[in-house]
């Protein structure tokens, strides 16, 4: 697996926002790659840049207020930052496709499920208005939609909540795409169809052999499909490693904290141990490691010194200073 070249690797990417308020660091310096077949998961808070990153790459960041400042994302060795609107419309959809959070909104409301598909297929693909239908009605049977020519007929609010995200799933999937980016796609759904869900994009990797970036701040996804596991905090890396070193020895205080908020099944009944505090405002960023204010580790360097990204074991990274101070003290 280590051998094999990056589908996908983000390099130095700043996207910021530009408003009367001040320059919101939305993304401010993410580095990550992304291997034919795997899994990465993307987790962090609400507001800590995961879903801007994925726009990022897709070329949807809102402009103005929002610009991509520096970086490269490179897709099969090209920048995509360096194609044009014409040419990442081609990529978009037929390279690489995307399941976005709320599919109510995502879907047209006033177009049949049959149209959006339809449409959606008919751009990428040299198929027919008829053919282009039979391959929509395939994918609404793949994604377990019940009696799919019926149902093509009908409109998004006919859908329940979980049919509609497999119809956005269905959507994404329509040209075979090399990498499927999936933003929050169980948010909202109950834990049935939450299973369903990941169980069918595990079932569709397998069978298009499709890289997948998971978007969630829920860590029981992370530990049921993702390989390798970017920690996100303030529009930064906090912690980058393989998911079970993750679960196993998380090193960032931040991703500690994430761990001990998850509600454990025990017959002592103990307490959630939750983060204090709120993420920072990222147009008025505190000097030194963003996390500090909310951290139990922090020393007095945290409050002036921003951390780099250091190892700390083969395939680990992590944001702290705390390591950096260990690494000194062990070469000293």
């Amino acid at each position: 697996m280590e051998s094999v070249r990056p589908l996908l690797e983000v390099r130095n990417l700043h996207t910021h926002f530009f408003t009367k308020t001040g320059v919101v660091r939305a993304v401010d310096g993410v580095n990550f790659d992304v291997k034919p077949g795997e899994t990465l998961g993307i987790v962090g808070e609400s507001g800590s840049g995961k879903s801007i990153t994925a726009l990022s790459i897709l070329g949807l960041v809102p402009s103005p207020p929002g610009k991509i400042v520096d970086g490269e994302i490179l897709y099969k060795g090209e920048d995509l930052l360096q194609k044009s609107q014409k040419q990442m419309r081609g990529i978009r959809g037929k390279e690489i496709a995307m399941v976005f959070q709320d599919p109510m909104t995502s879907l047209n409301p006033v177009f049949s499920v049959e149209k959006q598909l339809v449409e959606t297929i008919m751009t990428h693909e040299d198929l027919t208005k008829k053919q282009a239908k039979e391959r929509a009605i395939e994918l609404l049977n793949l994604v377990g939609i019940p009696d799919p020519r019926k149902r093509i007929r009908n409109y998004p609010h006919e859908f329940s909540g979980g049919m509609r995200q497999r119809v956005m799933i269905a959507m994404a999937l329509s040209c075979n795409p090399s990498l499927l980016i999936a933003d929050e796609p169980t948010t909202a759904l109950d834990v049935t169809i939450q299973a369903q869900i990941l169980e069918l994009f595990k079932k569709m990797q397998q069978e298009l052999d499709m890289a997948i970036i998971m978007i969630t701040h829920d860590l029981g996804v992370v530990a049921e499909v993702c390989d390798r596991v970017m920690v996100m905090y303030a529009g930064k890396p906090a912690e980058f490693t393989e998911t079970k070193k993750l679960f196993d020895n998380g090193k960032h205080p931040y991703t500690v904290g994430l761990m001990n908020s998850i509600p454990k099944i025990s017959p002592n009944k103990e307490k959630l141990n939750p983060i204090t505090g709120l993420p920072p405002n990222l147009s008025n960023l505190p000097a030194g490691c963003s996390f500090a204010p909310r951290c139990k580790h922090a020393m007095e360097s945290c409050l002036s010194q921003d951390p780099t990204l250091i190892q700390v074991d083969e395939n680990h990274l992590v944001r702290c200073l705390l390591y950096e101070e260990v690494k000194k003290a062990v070469t000293t």
